[in-house]
């Protein structure tokens, strides 16, 4: 599980995955992915990697460089085993709906 005191936790009646979503504050897309999982009640974990600093920073877009080596964003981690690249309404229906 991934876990960062950075993250912000998002409550949501659908708790049937452990979503982390790496994001950046001024992302369209990222928006675009936040909206698509609170428009549909699902709970997850944030970060917005712009908004922080130091080894902070470097140690989470480590760990979103492991699941997104080109770090584009928004990336979506799903139970620490699968990953959504970028922000498509059918991936994340497929994957979570």
């Amino acid at each position: 599980m991934i876990e960062f005191a950075c993250l912000e936790d998002v409550p949501g009646a659908k708790e049937d995955h452990d979503l982390v979503l790496f994001a950046l504050s001024t992302c369209g897309w990222c928006r675009k992915a936040r909206n698509f999982l609170e428009g549909n009640e699902i709970a997850y974990r944030y970060v917005y990697l712009d908004q922080l600093e130091g080894d902070e920073q470097r140690a989470v877009l480590t760990e979103a460089s492991n699941w997104n080596p080109k770090r584009t964003f928004p990336t979506l981690i799903i139970d620490d085993k699968d990953v959504i690249v970028g922000f498509d309404d059918s991936s994340y229906t497929e994957k979570l709906l």
